[in-house]
Order: C-alpha cells, then sequence, then structure tokens
C-alpha cells in the first residue's frame, strides 16, 4: 500500500503538467475618472491539446490583457471563448498545440472522506503551482452568492486561497474531479469546488456556442414564512409567493400572477425559491412544465413553457 507521500506526489505528477497560471490586468476608472491597471492572478488547467483552458469566470471577467503560463515556461496570450457567470466558470484559448490534457473522472462517484488535492497559484507566489491536500468533506453543497444561487458543490478542506480559482481539485488517482472556485472568508478549511461533469459541459457548451443556454421562468419570487402566513392569512406554510410576472413572458402568458403561491411542480414539492431552482435546472429551454399554485384559497393547475434564461453579466464573488 502506497504511502500518503507517494499517493499526493504521484497524482500531483500526472496532473501538474497540464495547470496553468493565469496573470490577467484590468483597468479601472477612479473617482476622478482616471485609468488605472490592476493586476491579478488566477489558476486554470488545459482540457485539450488545442489550447483550451478551463477557469472561473471572475478570474478573466473585464480582462484587458490575459497571459498564460504552462509548466513548461512558456507564457502565452490568452483570449476568453466564453464565460458563465452563473456557474463561475469561463474557457480562454491560446495558440498552442500537443498540450499535456490532465485525465477527468469519468463520474461522480465521489465518497466523503476521500482524499482531494488543490492545485494552483495562490496569492500569485512565483515558482510554481502550489499543492494542497485534504479531503472531501461534504457533498451536493449550495451556496448563495450576490448573484447566484450556486447548487452540486464539492466542499473541501483542502485550503484555497484567493488565486486558485479555476485550479483543479483531483483525486488520489491523479483524476480531477472539480474546479475550485469559492471559499467562505475568514472560515477554516471550508472551500468549494465544482464538480468536474457539470464543468465540462458547460465548457463544451462555452466553446461551441461562446454561452450557456438555460432554462428561466419570467417571474421573481420569495419564500413564504410565518411573518407572510401570519400578516396575509396565507393558504400555506411553504412554497413561494410571486411577486412579479415579467409582462409578454411565457409566464404571463400561461395567467400565472402576482400574489399567486407556487407549491408543486413537475410532481416535486416546492418549499422555497431554491427548491424552484432545482426542478427548473432539471430541464432545458423549451420545455414544459406543470406548476401548482394557491390563488386565494383555490388550487390551479397551470402549464408553462420554460424559456432561454437571460445572460448575467457580472462575476461571482469568492
Amino acid at each position: 500500500m502506497a504511502s500518503f507521500d507517494e499517493t499526493v506526489t504521484s497524482a500531483v505528477e500526472r496532473v501538474i503538467p497540464g495547470v496553468v497560471n493565469i496573470s490577467e490586468l484590468k483597468l479601472i476608472r477612479d473617482a476622478y475618472l482616471r485609468i488605472h491597471p490592476v493586476p491579478g492572478v488566477g489558476s486554470g488547467f488545459i482540457i485539450d491539446e488545442g489550447g483550451s483552458i478551463l477557469t472561473n469566470a471572475h478570474v478573466v471577467m473585464g480582462s484587458h490583457e490575459i497571459k498564460v503560463s504552462l509548466e513548461d515556461g512558456r507564457i502565452l496570450p490568452g483570449k476568453v471563448r466564453g464565460m458563465d457567470t452563473v456557474m463561475d466558470l469561463a474557457v480562454i484559448n491560446i495558440e498552442a498545440d500537443n498540450l499535456p490534457v490532465p485525465e477527468r473522472a469519468k463520474d461522480n462517484s465521489l465518497k466523503i472522506g476521500q482524499m482531494a488535492i488543490a492545485i494552483g497559484s495562490p496569492l500569485g507566489l512565483v515558482g510554481g503551482p502550489t499543492v494542497t491536500a485534504g479531503v472531501i468533506s461534504a457533498l451536493n453543497r449550495s451556496i448563495q452568492t450576490e448573484v447566484t444561487f450556486m447548487e452540486g458543490l464539492i466542499q473541501t478542506d483542502a485550503a484555497i486561497n484567493p488565486g486558485n480559482s479555476g485550479g483543479p481539485l483531483i483525486n488520489s488517482k491523479g483524476m480531477v474531479i472539480g474546479v475550485n472556485s469559492a471559499i467562505i472568508p475568514f472560515a477554516q478549511g471550508i472551500g468549494f469546488a465544482i464538480p468536474i461533469q457539470p464543468a465540462i459541459w458547460i465548457a463544451e457548451q462555452l466553446i461551441k456556442h461562446g454561452e450557456v443556454v438555460r432554462p428561466w421562468i419570467a417571474i421573481n419570487a420569495v419564500d413564504v414564512n410565518p411573518k407572510l402566513v401570519a400578516y396575509y392569512n396565507l393558504p400555506v406554510d411553504r412554497g413561494v409567493v410571486i411577486t412579479n410576472v415579467i409582462p409578454g413572458s411565457e409566464a404571463a402568458r400561461s395567467g400565472i400572477q402576482p400574489g399567486d403561491i407556487l407549491v408543486r411542480m413537475d410532481d416535486m414539492d416546492i418549499n422555497n425559491v431554491r427548491d424552484l431552482i432545482k426542478v427548473i435546472n432539471r430541464h432545458k429551454a423549451g420545455d414544459s412544465v406543470v406548476m401548482e399554485l394557491y390563488r386565494g384559497r383555490e388550487r390551479l393547475r397551470v402549464r408553462t413553457v420554460l424559456e432561454r434564461a437571460p445572460t448575467m453579466r457580472r462575476p461571482v464573488p469568492v
């Protein structure tokens, strides 16, 4: 049986040729309208031999200039191919070929407690990538950011610091299992990675279309809570209250109205907005869904069509 040292070093050696450092330059305008260059750093890894690199959207969002440092010492200019700010992923391209591509896990059979190794360039430290090791602390974690809701994440206690963003999380066999993406500030050993299977699906969409097409219902909603139940004498104590329906949308044409309370969709209970998002994300734009609503004391069934979600332009912060 291999020792801990042998396991980690062997796994890292298999992946590290395909890990890159990303340095970028943003142009920021101050209160006096003067433009200042602000450098930033991040990580990424090669996903095909032709120069496609997967990283986080917030690493390259708004960049004026991108440079990619390869493990063999080459520094090449990078260009954003596509960006998905909902799951905080981006693909950048470099002009190169025959690049080393780290092996990726072929399924999502992860277990809590198994080894997790994070590789990246934290805080822009020189001298090559940094390696930290830990375990998978939890699976299917959900986090709320300022602009979006991310679900299905891997939680790990392998140290992830600013600059690690976009680097690979690997298993003891040296296979990529996730993309290091987020931390909880001031917490100890709580980092998150996007599982590699959905991350690669998004990357393929970005390479092919330049964006990811997602389903959407053109409504705004809030969770039912005890205060709402008491104040408005609501007929249920769970679900989501629809606060706005965008005029001209499929939701509006279906007859959905502000004040309706959504309690089921696709024969699944909707207890809160997160449940709603999870059900929507199982579909694609153009799918038809059945929603069960309360309008006053009357329970209704409404069929509507999921539309294409508008593209978000702001990055997901770490």
